[in-house]
């Protein structure tokens, strides 16, 4: 898939790339492998904005994907690509040799017509999905599960690639190496799929116009400065002040750190960044 570009009639249209959906299927798809979507505008059940610049947007409906592909053995046959407005990769529609019809993540190079299976132990193709464990090392492969049975945890989005890098000495764990350069640990026994995400050219993409963003349900983003001072750490002040240390609504220095998971700290191996250093004090 690529972008498409536009003659400059207008300044908006002259800096505007857009995706090629021309061979996606026109259709919306089977209506029973998709849901209706409440709208949330980034708010709880108790009605608190608890993600900030959201809402309005067309309204969309959830597709239901097979991120666990547990038919082992069964072939199935990809009837088309789809567009799928909940993410940046594309669907492919695969009716198995039982009938039954699920929607995947699409890989790269994949179109209709092509065959494709999972199992305990395939052959390396895209689109196939197997135990962690049988692909060789050095293979791309993407819908990595970090839970045995949960389901495609890592690899999902448009481009992502996934490099497996070996068993580790216990037999339990394979070494994986994330898009953001980090390396970590998976089940062995968990599923991965062969091959690069497509869509990859979606990094390309400008919207051009902010009427665009507008439709995919984000709202505008205003600055600290501009707000009063109990809105914002930024806000206040006569004329405009001087920020110093940046900070977001909540005080929290702009680049800190919040992870805190200890139950998944071993299976990290090397980061994606350096450890942080705490800050020079003045």
């Amino acid at each position: 898939m690529g972008v498409r570009e536009f003659k400059a009639t207008t300044s908006t249209r002259r800096g505007t790339k857009l995706e090629d959906r021309s061979m996606l299927e026109k259709s919306g798809g089977p209506k029973s492998l998709s849901v209706s979507k409440n709208q949330k505008s980034g708010r709880n059940n108790q009605g608190r904005i608890t993600v900030r610049h959201r809402g309005g947007g067309f309204k969309r409906r959830v597709r239901k994907i097979d991120f666990k592909r547990e038919k082992f053995g069964i072939e199935a046959k990809v009837l088309g690509l789809y567009f799928d407005p909940n993410r940046s990769a594309h669907l492919a529609l695969l009716q198995y040799a039982d009938g039954e019809k699920r929607y995947i993540i699409a890989p790269r190079g994949i179109k209709a017509g092509d065959k494709v299976i999972s199992g305990e132990k395939v052959d390396i193709l895209p689109g196939n999905a197997m135990k962690i464990k049988n692909i060789p090392s050095g293979t791309i492969v993407h819908c990595v599960e970090n839970r045995v049975g949960m389901g495609a945890t890592f690899g999902r989005s448009a481009g992502q690639t996934i490099v497996v890098q070996g068993i580790d000495p216990t037999g339990k764990y394979v070494q994986i190496k994330l898009p953001s350069g980090e390396i970590r640990l998976v089940p062995a026994e968990g599923i991965a799929t062969i091959g690069q995400v497509g869509n990859e050219e979606r990094v390309n993409v400008k919207l051009g116009k902010a009427g665009r963003r507008r439709n995919l349900g984000w709202r505008p983003v205003v600055r600290g400065m501009a707000m009063h001072a109990v809105e914002h750490p930024h806000g206040g002040g006569e004329g405009k002040g001087v920020i110093g240390r940046a900070k977001d609504i909540w005080a929290h220095r702009i680049g800190t750190r919040t992870r805190k998971n200890k139950r998944t700290e071993k299976m990290i191996i090397k980061r994606r960044r350096s450890p942080q250093r705490p800050f020079a004090k003045k």
